[in-house]
């Protein structure tokens, strides 16, 4: 294990600085053996099933073209779950799980809550809100049958009672939600500007889907204002809406939603210190 840990990160290091090497050949191995990290380094002398090392070729060859490693696997962790992914979904980021967290933290204990995610990708979001709000009702909707069929099969393979919906969320409307129906709005929407194409890198530019990624330089705030004002006609009296953001935003977005009638907004930073998360109240009771 050792040795095959220390080639594959040897044939990494040519594309990829030297400790993300190493940490990508470490999750290719934990996947193809089964095993944690810890257990990794406690069984570093022991020797590879010959059907593991043969493995590795093929896998190197599409890492070595920046391949996400999660594409490769075609999983991805996220709030203690094993979810599928494919090129058809983004892949999870840790700052979403902050934003789930963030939720849970605020929300827990309230049992029957009515939760809509906007842009479902792997299913992220509302899996793991089901796992930590009791009896959450969830639907979630997304533009991408396809991101959609992996998000049901994540769903089903959890158990979690998630409604998924085909909806392209800037010229439709989710189906069967009458006025003032939510008691929570949360979205991951598109924020990347079209400018910042040239500094992004290879391994999210050319495999991660652009329509999940990208909004107008023209208009950086078109998602969130639709979801917000999507947000004036479903959410109850105190209800409340969840973004994640563009850290550049967060001032112009949290004055739109002012504008729209929402009050209580907070910006919250991620564990690197960027502004990536805003939650606003609709017309809060007092």
């Amino acid at each position: 294990m050792r040795q095959l840990t220390a080639d594959l990160t040897t044939a990494l290091a040519t594309v990829y600085p030297s400790s993300e090497a190493a940490a990508i050949a470490g999750v290719v191995l934990e996947h193809l053996l089964q095993l944690s990290p810890l257990q990794l380094r406690m069984q570093a002398n022991e020797a590879v099933a010959t059907s593991t090392v043969a493995q590795i070729p093929a896998l190197q060859a599409r890492l070595l073209r920046h391949e996400p490693v999660q594409y490769v696997l075609g999983v991805a962790w996220f709030a203690d779950m094993e979810l599928e992914v494919t090129p058809a979904t983004l892949i999870p980021r840790p700052e979403t799980e902050e934003l789930v967290r963030l939720i849970a933290a605020e929300q827990k204990g309230k049992p029957g809550l009515a939760v809509l995610d906007v842009g479902t990708g792997s299913g992220c979001i509302p899996l793991a809100l089901s796992k930590m709000l009791i009896d959450a009702r969830i639907i979630s909707v997304d533009i991408s049958a396809e991101a959609l069929a992996v998000a049901r099969r994540n769903a089903a393979r959890y158990q979690a009672p998630v409604t998924f919906q085909q909806v392209d969320i800037l010229r439709e409307e989710p189906h069967g939600l009458g006025m003032q129906s939510l008691d929570i709005v949360v979205s991951n929407p598109p924020y990347v500007l079209e400018l910042e194409r040239p500094l992004m890198r290879p391994n999210v530019l050319d495999y991660e889907p652009a329509t999940a990624l990208f909004v107008p330089d023209t208009d950086p705030l078109l998602f969130y204002r639709r979801i917000a004002e999507l947000g004036q006609k479903l959410l109850r009296p105190g209800g409340t809406l969840y973004f994640e953001i563009n850290e550049q935003y967060a001032t112009p977005l949290s004055d739109l939603l002012i504008t729209l009638g929402y009050n209580q907004i907070q910006v919250h930073q991620d564990l690197f210190g960027k502004e990536r998360m805003l939650r606003a109240d609709w017309r809060t009771i007092a």
